[in-house]
């Protein structure tokens, strides 16, 4: 009965993770295209926010009943494809985060909350971190929901 609850922990967390990447892209493309600087900083200190309450926490609770679920079902880690290269994936959406993703996203916030009004706003400046944080919050978003299909369809058996 326990490993249905930790099960249960597992997935919600990971519907909560995922769901807070879609909304956060989603959400900043649409601030974006309104080109206003101050909807920008708005959505992406929301989506900073965002991540603090939703994004970190959830981690720890996929990966506390991830694991709990697997020993107490004695699932071999390394030894179960499907775990382990879920596992490998979620480390490199969590890789991609800290490397790329949220030091971009302190980036686009302070360039979009701080135009010097004497200067014309450098939107060239601004759209090569925005467009980078895009294409890292994809990479941070698509291994994740590789590892998310794997779980589901329990691929590959073999792990090692």
């Amino acid at each position: 009965m326990a490993y249905i609850y930790l099960k249960l922990l597992h997935l919600v967390a990971v519907v909560i993770f995922l769901g807070n990447i879609f909304t956060g892209l989603f959400w900043m493309h649409i601030a974006v295209k309104t080109k206003d600087l101050k909807i920008i900083s708005h959505s992406m200190k929301g989506i900073i926010r965002s991540d603090k309450l939703f994004t970190l926490p959830s981690i720890f609770l996929i990966i506390i009943g991830g694991f709990a679920a697997a020993i107490h079902a004695k699932m071999p880690v390394l030894g179960t494809g499907w775990i382990f290269w879920s596992l490998v994936l979620f480390s490199v959406s969590g890789i991609a985060f800290g490397w790329k993703v949220a030091p971009l996203q302190k980036k686009v916030y302070l360039l979009a909350s701080n135009p010097n009004p004497s200067v014309d706003f450098d939107w060239p400046t601004f759209n090569k971190a925005y467009t980078a944080w895009e294409i890292w919050g994809l990479v941070a978003l698509l291994t994740p929901i590789g590892a998310f299909v794997m779980m589901i369809l329990k691929v590959p058996s073999s792990g090692l």
